[in-house]
């Protein structure tokens, strides 16, 4: 097995690192070692980084995992640039459908070490086969409605799939956290840890899926994702456009907001 393969390198918020003797590979989401915050750069590199991670055969078991006391951090709107160009938009949409449709592309088993409150982007979670939580975790959909824009990146179809359609509108509506121990009744998360116990119980269980033959942990992990796969392509370009068009009247009702009055 390669020991750094060149893609290890490329991206500046995401630290690789693999046991080659299992195939594990780790996967940490970092801002200059601090919790990963979400902006355009980070959006776009991870939809490559999942494609390289899918086309390298020496790769058998995933962990992915933040820094810090967090999940993930953000996100930085600015970066995104006037959403209200469909240009623009255009960018940000055909990311964010790369990044879920590639998450899923993922044909090995994925486990999900949450060392933190999941507030962004929690929906990445749910694409995972096993999630393991520190006890400081919760589960939220914090910045849509906070910010009047459609969740319509993902969080719409995969927590209706995780909850149940009416569990999960209220989840949205109400921007509701999620402790951990909630989360683990409601089946979302798997196993409850203190926080610096979480990363090498999944390790523990990445060496137990590791054992499996190699085509069985793909074939197994296509198996098990083939109805998220299908709900996605039917739910996210929709879901998304809905989310470009709300983001639109954001980007103007604040332009308008900021904007100087007319001389009278």
């Amino acid at each position: 097995m390669s020991t750094s393969p060149d893609y290890f390198s490329k991206y500046p918020n995401l630290v690789f690192r693999r046991e080659n003797e299992t195939g594990i590979l780790e996967v940490r989401m970092h801002t200059d070692g601090r919790p990963c915050v979400f902006d355009t750069r980070f959006q776009a590199d991870l939809g490559d980084a999942l494609h390289h991670i899918t086309c390298d055969r020496d790769n058998r078991v995933l962990i992915w995992t933040g820094s810090g006391d967090l999940w993930m951090d953000g996100p930085d709107f600015a970066s995104f640039g006037d959403v209200s160009d469909p240009n623009v938009w255009d960018r940000a949409y055909t990311n964010e459908r790369r990044l879920l449709v590639n998450m899923l592309e993922v044909d090995i088993p994925v486990i999900s070490a949450v060392n933190g409150p999941a507030a962004l982007h929690s929906e990445l979670i749910l694409t995972m086969d096993i999630v393991v939580a520190s006890d400081t975790a919760w589960f939220q959909d914090y910045p849509h409605l906070t910010f009047g824009i459609a969740p319509g990146d993902g969080m719409q179809i995969l927590w209706a799939e995780a909850l149940g359609s009416s569990r999960a509108r209220y989840f949205l509506w109400m921007q509701e956290k999620l402790s951990a121990a909630d989360a683990k009744s409601l089946g979302v998360v798997h196993e409850i840890l203190p926080q610096g116990e979480v990363l090498p119980r999944a390790w523990d269980i990445a060496r137990h899926l590791a054992k499996q033959p190699t085509l069985n942990l793909r074939y197994t992990r296509q198996a098990l994702t083939q109805r998220l796969k299908r709900l996605v392509h039917e739910g996210i370009g929709y879901g998304l456009a809905l989310e470009g068009l709300t983001a639109v009247n954001a980007a103007r009702a604040a332009a308008s907001a900021n904007a100087p009055n007319a001389p009278e």
